[in-house]
């Protein structure tokens, strides 16, 4: 492709015309009648930026190498590379890491002697009174935690577990029965024997033979006062007191609701062979735990005048103590074979 040229308007061949200011640019200088101010220099247009001619920047100078120079924003030395590098270590440190920048001293101040700069560092060290406040704060800490966990583990994890195991032991008993393995009235101490029934407080728990807390009561059951001196009668006796004891609160707490029983309310036990259906006739809001009379053959504070068939539960009072004791006492209404189905309380 040929390049675009200016025609020649003279005779000298092309490649041998001079490169002084001659020709058209030449009378251009020569016929431009612009004013220069005074100057004898011709007068040159000023650069537009829309052109692409080279020019120099505001504020940078052209180095001697012809490459601009400007100003360094980060503060870069222009000095050679040991220069650099001294200046990289000062602001990033030996290993390349941010260093603080050091707080600047003024004229007159002067470097902190060895025995100053250790004192100031004992100065800044926390005294004993804080060390102590510190340690006393983290002691109440710890014991408020192992507190909350006990706490947690008394009110529901206990629960949790009595429950699981009251299920296990009734529903063994219950196999039993329609197995035949056990024979009626055949059991140890320990062991369940019965159910007791409590429909209005939706209470379905085996009781078992003793009140031993390890044995019976933490385990979730009812347990039945039938050892020594506060032994009692069983529910087939044709005369006597059947009582039972159990938790009001934690390991389970069937008992805890037995205070909201009002009279004519039902309580069944079950047994392998019959159910024995009693209805609550009165109750002894508070009484010594020493009081043994109240599981007797006739309790004196139960409004019972004679023998009869009568059953007693026993729990503790105010709740999460046991300071005190709360009785209710009913008298059985109806003894019914198994054989012939569950009670009327039962069915409803």
């Amino acid at each position: 492709m040929t390049a675009l040229r200016p025609e020649r308007e003279s005779e000298t061949s092309y490649g041998e015309q001079s490169y002084e200011v001659s020709g058209a640019l030449g009378d251009w200088y020569d016929s431009a009648s612009y004013d220069t101010g005074g100057q004898d220099e011709p007068w040159i247009p000023p650069a537009d930026d829309e052109t692409v001619a080279l020019r120099i920047p505001d504020g940078e100078s052209i180095s001697a190498s012809g490459a601009p120079s400007a100003p360094s924003a980060t503060g870069t030395p222009t000095g050679g590379r040991a220069a650099r590098r001294k200046a990289a270590k000062r602001r990033h440190g030996r290993h390349g890491g941010t260093s603080e920048p050091e707080t600047p001293r003024t004229a007159d101040e002067k470097p902190l002697s060895r025995v100053e700069a250790r004192r100031q560092a004992k100065a800044r060290k926390p005294g004993p009174a804080v060390v102590a406040s510190r340690a006393i704060g983290e002691v109440f800490i710890t014991t408020g935690v192992l507190m909350l966990l006990f706490v947690s583990y008394q009110l529901w994890w206990t629960n949790v577990r009595a429950h699981a195991q009251a299920d296990k032991e009734a529903s063994s008993l219950q196999d039993d029965w329609a197995s035949g393995k056990r024979a009626p009235g055949s059991f140890e101490p320990g062991q369940g024997f019965a159910i007791l029934h409590i429909p209005k407080l939706d209470v379905v728990v085996p009781i078992a033979e003793g009140v031993s807390n390890k044995k019976v009561l933490d385990k979730g059951m009812v347990g039945h006062y039938g050892e020594g001196a506060l032994k009692t009668a069983m529910p087939d006796a044709k005369t006597g007191n059947f009582a039972l004891a159990g938790h009001r609160n934690t390991h389970g707490e069937p008992f805890r609701y037995i205070n909201k029983l009002t009279a004519g309310d039902e309580i069944v036990v079950e047994t392998q062979t019959e159910y024995f259906v009693y209805k609550m006739t009165s109750t002894l809001p508070v009484t010594a735990p020493s009081n043994t009379s109240v599981i007797g053959p006739v309790p004196p504070q139960s409004g019972f005048t004679e023998p009869g068939r009568y059953i007693t539960l026993t729990t503790c009072t105010p709740e999460f103590t046991s300071k005190y004791r709360l009785i209710v006492w009913g008298k059985m209404v109806e003894e019914r074979p198994r054989s012939k189905g569950k009670p009327d309380a039962l069915v409803q």
